[in-house]
């Protein structure tokens, strides 16, 4: 609970955690979102995929997949703007997760945010936010000073 706490607090003020491996069903098949929150002052949901390597393409079909989901299955839209994806990886290829950052119609984010209004932009972390994250969350032990 308290490594919870901490990691609400590192993402800053209006985070509410919703599940860790979250199932979703699509289908017949159920799937497991890593991390689902609720945003109660932006009024969305943040799903949040962790990889313990270096961003790829594929992980943000994956989180487009996630985030298109929770708007279909768990969003009430009289209520609850867009979904936000987050991917917090180990490293990430500038220009090839701005390429695939650019085929995307959702609001992902990879250290940088693509597709949100400025008003949202101000209330969810920054891209050294998640960085210091993303140390703390992958690499424990480097972030206590012992690695």
């Amino acid at each position: 609970m308290d490594n919870l706490v901490h990691f609400l607090t590192e993402l800053g003020f209006g985070f509410a955690f919703v599940g860790r491996q979250y199932p979703i069903t699509v289908g017949t098949r159920e799937f497991r979102i890593d991390l689902l929150f609720y945003h109660f002052k932006l009024h969305r949901f943040v799903v949040i995929e962790l990889k313990t390597t270096e961003a790829q393409p594929a992980h943000l079909g994956q989180l487009g997949f996630y985030v298109g989901a929770v708007d279909a299955f768990l969003r009430d839209p009289d209520r609850d703007d867009d979904t936000i994806g987050i991917l917090i990886a180990e490293s990430r290829d500038k220009a090839s997760v701005e390429f695939a950052l650019q085929l995307q119609n959702q609001p992902l984010a990879v250290g940088t945010y693509a597709g949100l209004p400025d008003e949202v932009k101000e209330l969810m972390p920054s891209a050294n936010d998640l960085s210091r994250i993303v140390d703390k969350v992958l690499r424990p032990e480097a972030a206590d000073g012992q690695g």
